[in-house]
């Protein structure tokens, strides 16, 4: 298994699918399902997607040992009132014994007495560990100044075109493992010239030249389709490697581009 290392020695599977904006029901069972027959061993989920509980049932139905299967999912705003209680529910939704990271879904107001919540449920062990999305360098600081757990990951929109790479600087200097969402920029510039040229140049699929930059930045990457041959695509990326002088092409890729938000 290809596995990042996180702070506390837990392993996490370098990809994973993510399922925002995938439809409840059997849109995200199925595509959980052709997931894990593909071999992927980490599913992302979050409170705010409303399909935990199809997660939870596709893995179930799998046959695959729980603890062959890292699940991920996520606090949103509305939990930080009772992180204990939120965290109680995804549990139910998912119907699992435990979740392997837990994430505070994005840095509003609360964060930090949301992160103390997380901090005890970590410390009694349903959660093998604990991060944050969508955190900044400095808001990375702020939680460093109270919390007596630092963060294991940070979860962030991520991609040739959306280069952070004084975030990726500090969290590495952290032992924070940085994750990618959207790293394909929901495939509004996966027709990107340099990104045709060298999936000719590789003989991969533009999608594949996009999501193995991010996993030699050293980054975990989660990649969303519900498409069975496009799941099977993302997950055929660990046979091949872009060499130096075109990672940095690719790097030079950066103009601040987010698929998600207005940046500029």
């Amino acid at each position: 298994m290809n596995a990042k290392t996180l702070a506390n020695g837990i392993q996490m599977p370098t990809l994973g699918l993510g399922v925002y904006q995938t439809k409840k029901g059997e849109e995200t069972q199925q595509a959980v399902r052709w997931a894990l027959e593909a071999g992927y061993r980490h599913i992302d989920t979050a409170a705010l997607y409303g399909n935990e509980k199809d997660v939870g049932e596709a893995i179930r139905a799998s046959g695959i040992p729980r603890e062959e299967i890292f699940v991920t999912t996520k606090l949103w705003v509305t939990g930080f009132l009772d992180p204990h209680a939120a965290f109680e529910k995804s549990l139910r939704e998912l119907g699992l014994d435990y979740i392997d990271l837990y994430l505070i879904h994005w840095p509003f107001p609360g964060k930090q007495r949301a992160w103390e919540k997380l901090e005890e449920i970590y410390k009694k062990g349903d959660v093998k560990a604990i991060g944050v999305s969508n955190y900044s360098i400095e808001h990375l600081a702020d939680l460093k100044e109270t919390a007596t757990i630092q963060p294991m990951v940070n979860q962030v929109e991520f991609s040739p075109f959306l280069y952070q790479e004084a975030l990726l600087a500090y969290c590495q200097s952290q032992d924070i493992v940085l994750e990618a969402y959207s790293p394909l920029t929901r495939g509004k510039r996966l027709d990107d010239p340099l990104i045709e040229e060298l999936a000719r140049k590789y003989q991969r699929t533009n999608a594949q030249i996009m999501i193995r930059w991010s996993i030699q930045h050293g980054l975990v990457v989660i990649p969303k389709s519900s498409k069975k041959e496009r799941i099977i695509e993302n997950m055929n990326v660990f046979d091949f490697e872009i060499d130096v002088a075109d990672m940095k092409k690719m790097d030079g890729l950066h103009a601040g581009y987010s698929a998600l938000f207005k940046l500029n």
